[in-house]
């Protein structure tokens, strides 16, 4: 890097940066990520966003734009803000830890981070009290956490205990080495009994908690399906998504004609009748079934399954009946 010199102000950080010849034409939150900075893509694009980071002198730009040799790069990188979450004994579902990381289940229900109408109860408020040493890990409100699973979503998640961890998890996840395996039972029976969406993600333009494939400024997103199990009206569907975009699985189903059972947003049925019976849902049938990644830092491949919840075990029960 050139011109790299890092001046302290308080716990805040200043970092002056030439471009090269070598670094000109990149995007200009690629070429900040590629520094050591100690900060990922995505909090980059935070900065860059709060104008923190000028470009010749300009703090108004943007991520995606293009680095010429020359330019002179100044990066504020903020004090951490105290963290505001305050532990709670949420009970967890721990199924592996050591002193870098933990895999656990969340069950459906429990929201991941706090946010608007969420403020004291989620995963992050469970996991400062399981471990007590997470401040700043990952951002003030988000210690921990490298990836969420919806409310309503039920399944395996992985959370890192330092600095290093959460940055190696980051590029796996941001690199699609990290395999993640989806259980979901969706309205109707597919065509075929496999396949592939690969339509970009993006916020909905006119219901702004809705994702969309129609969004117009999306971001890629492809999931895989295969069929597990056929029902009458139903079908049990195994899920992997080679990136992670918001509500991902249950934008691409529903685009597909065969939303979610369960998913009210985005169409799917929450009461399946069939014939006379009637089978109420009361969550989105979706569950994070497997999640498998290399260790940061031990490097040892690791992998984990969970088994379907009793709501949706329930559910797949009474489709078996109503099936034979």
């Amino acid at each position: 890097m050139s011109g790299g010199t890092y001046l302290s102000a308080g716990t805040s950080k200043y970092v002056f940066i030439k471009v090269n010849d070598n670094s000109a034409g990149q995007r200009l939150d690629k070429f900040l990520a590629l520094k050591d900075l100690g900060l990922s893509r995505s909090q980059i694009q935070h900065l860059i966003q709060d104008g923190h980071i000028k470009v010749r002198g300009c703090a108004r730009t943007s991520s995606s734009l293009r680095v010429h040799a020359g330019d002179c790069i100044d990066v504020h990188i903020p004090a951490l803000r105290p963290l505001s979450v305050e532990p709670v004994p949420i009970p967890l579902a721990i199924l592996y830890e050591d002193s870098h990381l933990l895999v656990l289940e969340k069950p459906a229900g429990l929201v991941v981070h706090p946010g608007a109408g969420e403020e004291d109860h989620t995963l992050v408020h469970g996991l400062l009290h399981h471990c007590r040493d997470l401040s700043g890990i990952g951002g003030y409100l988000r210690p921990g956490i490298v990836h969420r699973l919806d409310k309503n979503t039920s399944g395996l998640m992985v959370a890192a205990k330092d600095d290093e961890t959460h940055r190696g998890l980051a590029e796996q996840f941001k690199e699609g080495k990290i395999d993640k395996t989806y259980l979901a039972l969706v309205s109707g029976r597919l065509r075929d009994k496999s396949g592939r969406v690969d339509s970009a993600v993006g916020r909905h333009p006119v219901n702004r908690k809705k994702m969309s494939v129609r969004s117009g400024n999306g971001r890629s997103a492809i999931t895989e399906w295969q069929v597990v199990e056929e029902f009458r009206g139903a079908s049990l569907l195994s899920l992997k998504i080679r990136t992670g975009r918001t509500h991902q699985i249950r934008v691409h189903m529903s685009s597909m004609g065969h939303p979610v059972l369960g998913d009210s947003l985005y169409g799917g049925p929450t009461e399946f009748r069939i014939g006379g019976a009637v089978i109420q849902i009361r969550r989105q049938m979706l569950h994070a079934a497997c999640l498998q990644f290399t260790h940061p830092v031990t490097g040892e491949k690791m992998k984990w399954e969970s088994n379907l919840p009793e709501d949706m075990t329930s559910v797949l029960e009474r489709l078996r009946s109503l099936n034979a």
